[in-house]
């Protein structure tokens, strides 16, 4: 017996396409940092640029605004490319309590690496992984304990390597190694701003195919 097609005049509905392993893949970032760590997983991905408003909401924890903003990333840009898996990532310092961003300028990143020398100070990683109405999440918290660093220790640095657009005014990746006494993590990338460990995990869930 064949199988009823639709009435005679009307086309048949069309069928979901499969998403194939090598679905595509999204990066909500323009960092250069997030970009390079990503190329070490050797998955082809686009660059998007999210336009999200980065403001703290009031009374907003710091690993809350973290979360809610690497979602944000990604689901502006996934809004825009229907069937693709897009990553956002955000990364949010903090110091007793209150968030410290980016500093922009030379006089903001002396100021911030005084504000933390000699002190313990909690960055927070969050990652989102977004498709259509799909949501995987992750965040990393690292903890940095900065050595006791003199006025002329610091303006050295920010002069030297100028990390304006680094949350914390350091690049841990560089000469900012050389502010630390120590670093408590479980992922060594989630402090330049990417963690390559929850992210692999999140594409392997995704279906991605990594080792």
């Amino acid at each position: 017996m064949l199988a009823a097609g639709p009435p005679a005049g009307q086309t048949p509905p069309p069928r979901p396409l499969p998403i194939p392993a090598s679905m595509p893949l999204l990066l909500a970032s323009t960092s250069r940092y997030r970009r390079e760590l990503l190329e070490r997983l050797r998955l082809p991905f686009h660059i998007a640029r999210p336009e999200v408003d980065e403001t703290p909401l009031d009374g907003e924890a710091v690993p809350a605004m973290a979360a809610r903003l690497a979602q944000a990333k990604a689901a502006a840009i996934a809004t825009q490319h229907p069937g693709a898996w897009v990553l956002g990532a955000d990364q949010a310092a903090e110091l007793d309590g209150a968030p410290l961003g980016k500093p922009g300028h030379r006089d903001a990143a002396i100021a911030q690496l005084s504000a933390m020398a000699g002190r313990q100070v909690r960055f927070h990683t969050a990652v989102a992984l977004v498709r259509d109405d799909e949501t995987l999440a992750a965040h990393d918290i690292t903890t940095v304990r900065f050595r006791s660093l003199d006025a002329a220790e610091i303006e050295r640095y920010v002069d030297a390597e100028q990390p304006f657009d680094c949350a914390g005014s350091f690049k841990s990746e560089g000469l900012g190694i050389a502010l630390f006494d120590a670093i408590e993590s479980t992922d060594p990338t989630a402090l330049v701003g990417l963690p390559l460990i929850a992210v692999c995990r999140m594409l392997r869930d995704a279906g991605f195919d990594l080792p």
